[in-house]
């Protein structure tokens, strides 16, 4: 194994009717199956995917982007859709990226989007395993 520059620790209980929560307690949220239930309030974890995902996608962004001498400013928003999987009667998920990069030109914006992408610790992760789909856009 590579080494291990810190490890967080989350616990969830009862699936997704139920509740997570992070070691330190900064997160600490119900969970609601938003596939069946749609009134209650809670998260899931397709949002809690998302949020990760968009934390780590826009970082590598920036490190790239600091790599090649760009001075960026840059807004990740991750989708994640719950689907149905017609391979095995299943589920999977799917993740859109639409990122905003302000200080470069539209091909440049595709140029970082993609090598954020190769960087990604999360999309490295889920390479090969989901589709995800990036929406550069210089802004």
């Amino acid at each position: 194994m590579s080494e291990v520059l810190f490890t967080s620790k989350a616990t969830a209980k009862n699936g997704r009717e139920g509740h997570v929560k992070s070691d330190d307690g900064l997160i600490d949220l119900n969970l609601v199956n938003r596939a069946a239930n749609k009134k209650d309030k809670g998260s899931n974890p397709e949002q809690l995917f998302a949020a990760g995902y968009a934390a780590c996608y826009d970082g590598a962004l920036s490190h790239v982007a600091g790599e090649q001498n760009k001075k960026i400013d840059s807004e990740t928003t991750a989708e994640v859709s719950f689907m149905k999987d017609p391979e095995d009667n299943g589920f999977k998920i799917g993740v859109t990226l639409n990122i905003n990069i302000e200080g470069v030109s539209p091909e440049e914006a595709e140029e970082l989007a993609e090598a954020a992408h190769q960087f990604c610790p999360y999309s490295k992760a889920t390479r090969g395993n989901i589709e995800v789909k990036l929406n550069p856009k210089a802004v």
